[in-house]
Formats: C-alpha cells, structure tokens, sequence
C-alpha cells in the first residue's frame, strides 16, 4: 500500500471520526443519570425510563408529540406532492424540465434562516395564525422538493415504453399510473418520505420562525431553548440515542432493499 493510499485512508477515518465521536459520546452518557455531560456517575437506565414511564417533563414530552406529528403529516403531503410533481416534470420538453428541475434545485441550496423569514413574512402578510398550521405548511414547502429529487432518478431510469404500452392494452392514464408508474417509483417514493420526515424532526430554523407565540415547541426548539437556560435536559442524550439509531436502521434497511432490486434486475 503506498503512501497515497494510508493518507487517503487515514483522511477518511479523521472525518468519520470528527462526525460521529460527539454522537458516540451522547450515547455513552445516555447510560449514566448524570445531569452534567462528562461526568460518569455509573451505569444506569433511569433516563432510558424516564422517556417510556412518564419521567420527563410535560413540555418535553409535548415538544416530542408535536415533532413527530408535524413530521408525519408534512412528509406525507410533502411525499405525494413531489411525486406528483417529478410525474408532471418528467413529462414536461427538454427544455422545459431542465428550467423547472434548475427552479426546483433552488430551496435545497437556499438557507434555511432565509426560508423561514420569507415564510415568516409570507404568513404575516396573509394575516394567517402562526402556530401547527404555519409549521406543517413550512415543512410541506421546504421537504417537497427533497421527493422530486429522490423521485427523478426513478422515472429517468424507467422504461418509457411501459406506460404507453398499458394504454395499448386498455388500460386507462389513471390505472396506468396507479398499476406501472407507481410500482416503478415506490423506492424513490419511500426514500422521499423518509428523507422529509428527518429533515421535518431536524429542522429548527423555519420552525423557530413559524411556530408564532402561542407555546408551541419542536424539539429543536425546545432543545435550544433548554440550551438558552444553562444545560439541558438529561433525558434528551437518550432520546438523541434513539433517533440517531433508528434513522440508521432505516437506511440499512433500505440500502439493502435497493441492492437486492438492482441485483434482481441485472
């Protein structure tokens, strides 16, 4: 192995390291009832506990309920209008799709503090209430080009032929869609829903400018605001825990869906 090689390796191991040593901490200490991060007390479970037999605060576990239906209720209009939307692109000219997918490509670079002022400003000018309504329309926005981007690669990859071939043999544009479209698309479709679902439970500067006044915390907000009053609550380390690990379950889960097909396929 020549010296190229080790460098590069060891390159790859430095930026692993620098990107999942804090996590591994947190879940280390998720394991101990210390309330200061750092200071092992001894093993113990109480804060695992504490997340399932009512342990935490009430605001903590209404800012845990209130992610996780915004998250669900966003990323799945999110998910059925990108998909929609990649059918409609994908069948728009050449041109035409390269100007919309380019449109489209722009929330993904754009800051989100820049989203949520301008949605921020957006709802104020329509006089709309901010509160459930303003964050799960926020998230709808900014989640559905997330699913065009995780659905192009499905019906640029597809056979086209397939689709008129149902209308040949009587099928109707819908059942067409319903029986040989979709069916093609489903991975594209399922990763779309699950990518807005992390970034909907992820972000926190569109919620934090859309949520109004009215006491409604996500658990991003919620988490920076227990970081404002000097710590944080000991029972987010394994909540931390369990969201990382059950994201990472899920990828594997679906990395290997993908592999299987593409072995099926060849």
């Amino acid at each position: 192995m020549n010296a190229k090689k080790i460098l590069a390796k060891g390159y790859l191991w430095l930026l692993l390291a620098i990107l999942y040593t804090p996590i591994l901490i947190i879940a280390i200490f998720s394991f101990t009832e210390t309330k200061v991060l750092g200071n092992w007390t001894g093993f113990s479970l109480k804060l695992y506990t504490n997340l399932f037999d009512g342990g935490m605060s009430n605001s903590l576990m209404s800012a845990i309920q209130n992610t996780i239906i915004i998250a669900l209720v966003a990323s799945s209009i999110a998910t059925v209008l990108g998909s929609v939307a990649a059918i409609g692109i994908y069948n728009l000219k050449n041109r035409q799709r390269q100007a919309v997918n380019f449109l489209n490509n722009i929330p993904l670079i754009n800051p989100d503090i820049i989203t949520g002022i301008s949605l921020f400003l957006l709802f104020v000018a329509l006089g709309i209430s901010q509160g459930y309504t303003t964050v799960i329309l926020a998230h709808v926005t900014f989640c559905t080009p997330y699913v065009v981007l995780s659905v192009m690669p499905r019906l640029t990859g597809m056979n086209p032929n397939i689709y008129e071939a149902a209308l040949d043999l009587g099928a109707t544009p819908f059942q067409a869609l319903r029986k040989v479209i979709i069916p093609e698309i489903k991975p594209g479709i399922i990763s779309g829903f699950i990518l807005s679902f992390t970034l909907s439970i992820d972000d926190f500067a569109v919620s934090l400018f859309t949520k109004g006044n009215i006491g409604l915390e996500t658990l991003s907000t919620y988490i920076y605001s227990d970081a404002r009053k000097g710590g944080l609550t000991p029972e987010l380390r394994p909540l931390s825990t369990i969201i990382f690990v059950t994201v990472l379950v899920l990828l594997i889960i679906i990395n290997r869906r993908s592999a299987k097909q593409a072995k099926a396929k060849v």
